[in-house]
């Protein structure tokens, strides 16, 4: 949705709609004064746009544009912005042309009546809105997310209700994610939605109030801090003071990242400094990966607590050994052909006399993509450093964010389609390591359930809507990611091993989600129970193009149901120790060995028989145990690891299909532990 790729905090990939909100209103005060260093001091949440509205008890007045603070006001701006109070946006586009969509948003809202709005967020679904306004006349064309909110209350206000009524009312439509600072001529209304994901606090100025998304910006105007807003709550300020209404049951679930790098290091949130935390991050990372070094160097800005943190823990010498242009900031402009490529250079410069020769620890903050991390690593092997140990202070980011970051779709996310081993290789680092989910928290002093973890875990506290089609796979709540399972089931069976995964995932016993599940025919009956489910079905008509059909799908594990017989070699080759089949035939560990009955005898292998002929070779051989293994398969198909095996004995009066549904009971339950075991692995 979003159009840029960096911000003030340049050494991370996230685009996002971390916008920075700010609002004033005291008796006396030149407001838009006070608003337009408050700006300042947010400027790094958002450099696409800025804007300021301002009252003066008898009409608003408003100016934004495109840019930096500095770029947007002048003297002459800031003298035709009058009034006591007034509320101020920084933006960064998540969604629509940030040329069209500067905020404050301004609309008529009846007779004599105007509102201005600021959000910080994004409402991943706004059906709620859409539909609203559509049954109200009210033209949408065109507007985002904001806009239809602002809409939404001057709609109520125009049917004769006050500002505060109309919030009331058009509240229950918000169906995301919002800090928000809606004003009229007299007064400031301020709202979170009621997970609290974006943040906003409330500070004291003399004889009037401040608002603001970090506390970093009260200090700037000389403000007290006093309190956040809480989730789901509404601040009124007017001449009166302060009214606190809650419109809903809040729970606290504040972005982590908020903590890893959007916020200002000079910030408190949750009663907690950012710096200090930062500086946690570091040292839990330290202590988890104790490797050996002559020099850490953090990626500035937002990597430098961490940084230091992770050397006072390691006692490894910290050294500013990449200098930032500070004067980089967004551009549209495109380099000349010599320096293409090179963009990560022109902001970031290595001083090679304290990389040169040296085992160099490079701490981020996070790697998404993939691309930035690459490029700063051939930087500094270029500037001489003899090995480089990328060191990242949080867990990988595997999901999207549709809460107002704006991460790009899950197929761009590095670490959703890699292993760490994989990223490694693909960046050129000699080793790669990321803070643990439980480091993280750990280091945060405060409990899991305080934070929204959606980008690391899956987990979304607001609905996502229709957003959640796009999401690949889930995670478990100890923040290990659910492994993404393809299923392959044959044309033949009814499903059962399918089923048998299917209820695992339900009960919780294997930690994954089925991405797919794959016939080589419509007809098989099988895919019934994938669309019971609302899984995803694939039919893959060609043997040779079941390659690449997995590939898109880049499962972690392969489960076959009856496929052995279609699987190809490229299929196996590619997917090594990832392509688990189940065996009626108790396999030995090599292919000269064998395999005891419970009761010492040799058991019988089967080879080379499908399950009805397995089963009839059970039965003719008067075996008194029978037996299924699950296992990978390998080049030699039925060699590879043994995961399981599943003995059941035999009864003189047992035909194949008797024998056949006690065995393969005992096959499903070899599976969902393989699967379990397997799915619990980092």
């Amino acid at each position: 949705m979003g159009k840029g790729t960096d911000n003030d905090y340049i050494n991370h990939e996230i685009l996002g709609e971390k916008c920075g909100v700010f609002g004033v209103l005291g008796k006396g005060f030149e407001a838009a004064r006070l608003v337009h260093p408050g700006l300042w001091a947010l400027q790094h949440r958002g450099q696409e746009s800025s804007g300021i509205a301002s009252s003066d008890g008898k009409r608003i007045h408003s100016k934004s544009g495109i840019g930096l603070v500095a770029h947007v006001f002048q003297e002459e701006d800031i003298k035709k912005l009058k009034g006591f109070l007034a509320i101020g946006h920084n933006r960064y586009s998540t969604s629509g042309s940030s040329t069209e969509h500067c905020q404050p948003v301004v609309r008529s809202a009846g007779k004599r009546q105007s509102i201005a709005l600021a959000h910080n967020g994004n409402l991943p679904s706004t059906k709620a809105l859409e539909d609203f306004l559509k049954s109200k006349k009210v033209s949408i064309k065109g507007l985002n997310d904001s806009e239809m909110m602002t809409e939404a209350i001057a709609y109520f206000m125009r049917q004769g209700s006050s500002l505060v009524n109309a919030i009331k009312k058009a509240y229950p439509l918000f169906t995301g994610v919002f800090s928000l600072l809606v004003m009229d001529k007299s007064k400031i209304v301020a709202l979170r939605d009621s997970k609290g994901i974006r943040p906003l606090c409330i500070g004291k100025l003399d004889k009037g109030f401040v608002f603001a998304s970090e506390t970093c910006a009260l200090d700037t105007v000389g403000a007290e801090y006093l309190q956040e807003v809480k989730p789901g709550e509404m601040v009124v300020l007017s001449k009166n003071g302060l009214n606190c209404i809650q419109l809903e049951k809040g729970e606290e679930k504040l972005d982590i990242f908020e903590f890893i790098y959007f916020a200002r290091p000079d910030s408190v949130l949750l009663g907690k400094s950012l710096d200090q935390i930062r500086q946690n991050l570091g040292k839990e990372l330290a202590k988890e990966y104790p490797i050996k070094a002559d020099v850490v160097i953090p990626v500035p800005d937002s990597a430098i607590p961490a940084a230091l943190g992770f050397s006072k823990e390691s006692g490894i010498p910290f050294e500013m050994a990449l200098i930032k242009n500070r004067y980089i900031h967004r551009t549209f402009i495109h380099p000349e052909e010599h320096i293409r490529g090179k963009i990560v250079q022109i902001k970031l410069n290595p001083m090679p006399h304290l990389i040169k020769g040296k085992d160099v620890i490079v701490i981020d903050d996070s790697i998404v993509r993939g691309t930035t991390s690459r490029q700063l690593i051939n930087m500094l092997k270029k500037s001489g450093a003899k090995k480089i140990h990328l060191m990242v202070s949080s867990p990988p980011v595997r999901f999207p964010d549709f809460y107002g970051i704006n991460t790009p779709d899950q197929n761009e996310l590095i670490a959703a389609k890699m292993s760490i081993e994989e990223i490694r290789k693909t960046i050129g680092a000699d080793s790669l390591n990321y803070l643990s989910y439980k480091g993280l928290v750990k280091a945060t002093g405060l409990l899991e359930s305080s934070f929204c973890m959606s980008c690391l875990n899956g987990t979304y506290p607001v609905d996502i809507g229709e957003k959640a089609k796009t999401v690949r796979y889930n995670v478990a709540t100890n923040g290990i990611p659910k492994k993404r399972l393809a299923v392959l089931i044959s044309n033949k069976g009814t499903g059962t091993n399918l089923q048998a995964i299917i209820d695992g995932i339900e009960s919780g016993k294997i930690n994954g989600q089925i991405a797919v599940v794959i016939s080589d025919t419509e007809q098989s009956l099988g895919l019934n129970r994938a669309k019971k489910y609302n899984i995803e079905i694939a039919i893959n008509k060609k043997k040779e193009d079941l390659l690449n059909l997995l590939k898109k799908y880049n499962p972690d594990f392969i489960c076959l149901a009856g496929w052995k017989q279609i699987i190809t070699f490229d299929v196996i080759k590619h997917f090594s120790n990832k392509v688990l089949n189940v065996h009626p035939g108790l396999i030995p560990e090599k292919i000269n060995g064998f395999v005891k009955n419970p009761d010492g005898t040799k058991a019988l292998w089967n080879k080379g028989k499908l399950t009805d002929l397995a089963i009839q070779n059970f039965l003719k051989a008067k075996a008194t145990y029978a037996g299924s293994t699950v296992h990978f398969l390998s080049e030699e198909f039925d060699f590879g690891l043994v995961l399981g095996r599943a003995f059941v004995k035999t009864a003189p009066k047992d035909n194949v299909e008797s024998l056949y549904q006690r065995l393969k009971s005992k096959e499903h339950e070899i599976y969902v532990e393989a699967l379990s075991k397997l799915c619990r692995e980092c």
